[in-house]
């Protein structure tokens, strides 16, 4: 039986139509993706190499002491404010007591310098007085020697008796001096005192002053025994435990606010030419799949590739370089409506992809960018408290220096 060749005429002409639709259908494909691409695609940049990321706030100590509690476990989500651990206070709370008292009887001492400006002042009045009858006095005594002194060449007075009103006119002089002499040195002690009262009060003085910020130190540090959390957040890397003597600086737990979580992507040198701050991005999160679609907007652009901040960064003046492609970062913010309805965690995987249709935004930002930065309130309620611990102790001893003024009276 005889087979017909393959490789005939009749074969080269079925053949032929077959491969002029295919490459008909390869031409209609390429044109098809060539308007795509110019179209569509060129206006997109896609990546997966990018991830969430998020603010790690480490939970540190800011004095010494023993851990007598831990409020707070793994993955547990706390509120601003609330207690995460506590120290034995024992050491704190005597040392604040000391630093109280210490304060109280600096008040006593420093009213008792005030009060000595009505003493000295007194004192003052008192040599006064005494200078005027001790000028009185040198005056009459005076007169009374010149009366003598005339007498004594007609025989009515004797010598001894000039004698001794001489003698009484140099007692009087003397006694005169020593009173200009005790009101000099009672006006410079009133001067001396007057100087470290004048132009401030007694609540406000210097050594009031430095005895008060002891209180205000042993205060911060006994409050500080109570660790609380300075923001809102998910508990993650707890190593803290009961028993424990920890020193300041030392990390205890990290907290980390997954509302407020960005995406770091990670784009070529080559795609980021038409990115600009402010363009709309999609993203996709592998947690979700490709179902969820996030909206965010791209705020920012790293200040160098990912190897020019390496540990141990690339070293290419070598003989032997081949060129890589480079990396920059991306600062993507994710709708926040949308966070709070499909959390994300810190590390997971994303898939992004840029619309760079707008062109009118800025490659660098031009003013300092506040999304990402935060701030706590928890700890200006310490601060207030020291300073009205401050106010009652010295308000009270000086309340009771002016009950004892009214008494005296």
């Amino acid at each position: 039986m005889n087979i017909e060749n393959a490789d005939t005429p009749i074969a080269h002409g079925r053949r032929k139509p077959l491969l002029v639709a295919l490459s008909l259908v390869v031409l209609i494909a390429a044109v098809t993706a060539g308007v795509y691409y110019w179209r569509v695609a060129r206006f997109f940049e896609h990546t997966d190499d990018a991830y969430v990321a998020a603010n790690v706030v480490v939970i540190t100590p800011q004095v010494s002491g023993t851990v007598r509690a831990v409020r707070a476990r793994e993955t547990q989500h706390v509120e601003a404010g609330q207690l995460l651990v506590e120290l034995d206070e024992a050491d704190t709370k005597i040392a604040l007591e000391g630093a109280e008292a210490d304060l109280a009887r600096t008040v006593r001492e420093v009213r008792t310098v005030y009060a000595n400006n009505a003493t000295l002042q007194a004192d003052i009045a008192a040599r006064r007085a005494e200078f005027t009858r001790a000028s009185v006095e040198a005056a009459k005594a005076s007169d009374d020697l010149a009366t003598r002194a005339s007498l004594v060449t007609t025989g009515a007075v004797g010598k001894e008796e000039l004698k001794h009103a001489e003698a009484s006119l140099n007692t009087a002089q003397a006694a005169l001096e020593a009173a200009r002499a005790g009101i000099t040195a009672a006006t410079e002690r009133l001067a001396s005192n007057r100087a470290l009262t004048t132009g401030v009060s007694i609540d406000r003085h210097p050594t009031v002053a430095r005895a008060a910020a002891r209180v205000h130190e042993a205060y911060l540090a006994w409050t500080r025994t109570k660790i609380l959390a300075p923001i809102s957040g998910d508990v993650a890397q707890r190593a803290v435990q009961v028993g424990q003597r920890i020193q300041p600086g030392l990390n205890l737990m990290s907290l980390i606010p997954l509302d407020k979580v960005w995406v770091d992507a990670n784009f070529k040198e080559s795609q980021l030419r038409d990115m600009r701050i402010g363009q709309s991005v999609k993203l996709a999160a592998d947690l979700y799949g490709g179902k969820l679609e996030y909206d965010g907007r791209i705020v920012g652009f790293g200040a160098g590739t990912g190897s020019a901040f390496a540990l141990l960064p690339a070293q290419n003046a070598t003989g032997n370089w081949i060129k890589i492609v480079q990396r920059v970062p991306v600062r993507i913010e994710i709708a926040h409506d949308q966070l709070l309805a499909h959390p994300l965690r810190v590390g997971l995987s994303m898939q992004v992809v840029v619309d760079i249709h707008q062109q009118d935004g800025a490659t660098l930002r031009e003013t300092p960018g506040i999304e990402h930065v935060s701030s706590t309130d928890v700890f200006e309620d310490t601060e207030g408290a020291a300073t009205r611990r401050i106010a009652e102790i010295i308000s009270s001893h000086l309340t009771s220096h002016k009950s004892e003024i009214a008494a005296a009276r």
